[in-house]
């Protein structure tokens, strides 16, 4: 895997239960600016079952995986067990975006 992927996949390990990050800000905060394409290709080729993916959404809080797919069903089921607020495939942005501390910022992401 490549040193970009992981340091994607390193953001999204931080993102807490009942919280989301959006494409754009999981590559902002592993320091690869207009990343997010980026971001959903290091999720497709992540193999690491412990990785967080589902927390992942797109800028407007929507679940970006096609309707009809069970990925799609599988992303909302799990951000449902963590207590995150939908509305159809839109999470509630305003309640569950993921805000890192200072102390992540500083001590936890090495970009």
């Amino acid at each position: 895997m490549n040193k970009s992927y992981r340091k994607i996949l390193s953001v999204v390990s931080l993102i807490p239960p009942s919280y989301v990050a959006s494409y754009g800000q999981v590559a902002d905060l592993a320091g690869l600016p207009r990343g997010a394409r980026m971001v959903s290709k290091a999720l497709k080729a992540n193999r690491d079952n412990s990785v967080p993916w589902h927390r992942v959404v797109n800028s407007q809080g929507k679940i970006s995986i096609p309707v009809g797919e069970p990925s799609h069903r599988l992303q909302l089921s799990l951000l449902r067990e963590e207590g995150v607020e939908l509305k159809g495939s839109k999470v509630n942005l305003a309640k569950h975006q993921w805000q890192p501390s200072l102390d992540t910022l500083l001590f936890e992401l090495s970009f």
